[in-house]
């Protein structure tokens, strides 16, 4: 692994995680009224281009640490929707 590769994984490591403070936050409260739907959909959304683009490019940070947002910003989103 370069460190080209080495920074990119814990840059991705760091933006990735910074969404668990707010999945256990709403896991916690149950509370998503000051969250804004268009900002995680359309949040979601840049992040699920960015997965693609990352397979297409065979690019290992950037499929590691845009699977992982994917899933935590999406799963943010569903509870947007559900609890409103």
């Amino acid at each position: 692994m370069t460190s080209v590769t080495a920074l990119g994984l814990i840059a991705a490591a760091l933006t990735t995680f910074s969404l668990v403070p707010q999945v256990v936050k709403t896991v916690k409260t149950r509370h998503t009224g000051d969250l804004s739907l268009g900002m995680y959909a359309i949040y979601a959304s840049g992040i699920l281009l960015w997965l693609i683009y990352g397979i297409l490019q065979s690019d290992l940070p950037l499929i590691a640490s845009n699977s992982i947002t994917f899933l935590l910003s999406a799963w943010i989103l569903v509870m947007k929707i559900r609890l409103g």
